[in-house]
């Protein structure tokens, strides 16, 4: 392995099936190109199909397969759906769709978007899929996971006064923190299949474009320091792909882990602690469940 990890380093992946939600643009687009170049089979789970086609036509397939499939993981419903209808071994899941600094939205499931959409989607998608995966489950998470704080009493953002940006980050220091117990339950059930984080520093997305205000200023200043959207999936592939210990952090090498190419790294105190991990995962599981519940009840 080089100091400077690029995509040249992906090892041949015929006959492997990579799941990657998120994948009509960004980060998951360029995640779900580079993994069909390597020769995998690549379904890309998008909200729109119409889009995720159009993207996916612009992807060279001749050694891999791209498949588009409809997701959106902000609905448990759609999420029970797509894991109902799945057959077949999956050699990695990548939980990559995210949405950031949105206005405020209650989805049918009454979660607020960015957690339903950063978190309670990869919860609830792993969990649908872990039978059938063979190698890795990939979840992207953030450094603002360090601004993030888990509030057990309050996970769907029914309670307290929405502000997008701590609705962000509390989203990305769940996902930290789903990491460390799904390691955990697949290390104590004998499973080789590992549970890792990726966060892609700060990249040149369209993540962040709808940001007004200070925020959208600052960010505009900052494109000549950020990472490229290219560098961007690298932490994810490496990730995916290379022998490294199940719950690794995987950023950039650069300063602040910004920009550069990827390398594990280590994440705050409060995304490694074992019993709010523990806490998290039944709180909801609860939830998930109690939602299914009182949908099937009307």
């Amino acid at each position: 392995m080089t100091d400077k990890w690029t995509v040249d380093n992906l090892p041949d992946l015929a006959g492997k099936t990579y799941i990657v939600t998120g994948a009509a643009a960004g980060i998951g687009l360029i995640t779900s190109r580079e993994l069909a170049r390597a020769g995998a089979d690549v379904v890309m789970a998008v909200r729109d199909p119409k889009k995720g086609q159009a993207a996916a036509q612009n992807i060279d397939s001749t050694q891999g397969s791209i498949e588009v499939q409809q997701l959106d993981v902000s609905s448990l419903a759609s999420i029970r759906a797509f894991g109902a209808a799945w057959s077949g071994p999956i050699t990695g899941l990548i939980n990559n769709a995210g949405i950031m600094m949105v206005p405020h939205r209650v989805t049918d499931d009454g979660i607020e978007s960015q957690m339903a959409t950063n978190y309670f989607g990869p919860f609830a998608l792993t969990n649908a899929l872990l039978p059938h995966i063979t190698d890795r489950v990939v979840s992207v998470s953030s450094q603002l996971h360090r601004q993030g704080r888990l509030r057990l009493d309050d996970l769907t953002g029914e309670k307290r006064r929405y502000n997008p940006w701590f609705a962000y980050c509390d989203s990305k220091l769940d996902v930290l923190l789903f990491s460390v117990e799904l390691q955990r339950r697949l290390e104590k059930s004998g499973s080789a299949v590992r549970s890792m984080i990726a966060h892609p520093g700060i990249a040149k997305t369209n993540l962040v474009s709808h940001v007004g205000g200070v925020s959208g200023w600052l960010n505009g200043l900052a494109q000549p320091l950020l990472n490229e959207a290219d560098n961007g999936a690298l932490p994810t592939l490496f990730a995916l792909s290379e022998d490294i210990p199940g719950n690794s952090y995987v950023g950039p090498d650069g300063f602040g882990s910004i920009r550069g190419y990827p390398r594990v790294r280590k994440p705050s105190r409060a995304a490694r602690h074992p019993r709010r991990a523990a806490a998290l995962w039944d709180a909801t599981a609860a939830i998930v469940d109690q939602k299914r519940m009182n949908r099937l009840s009307t």
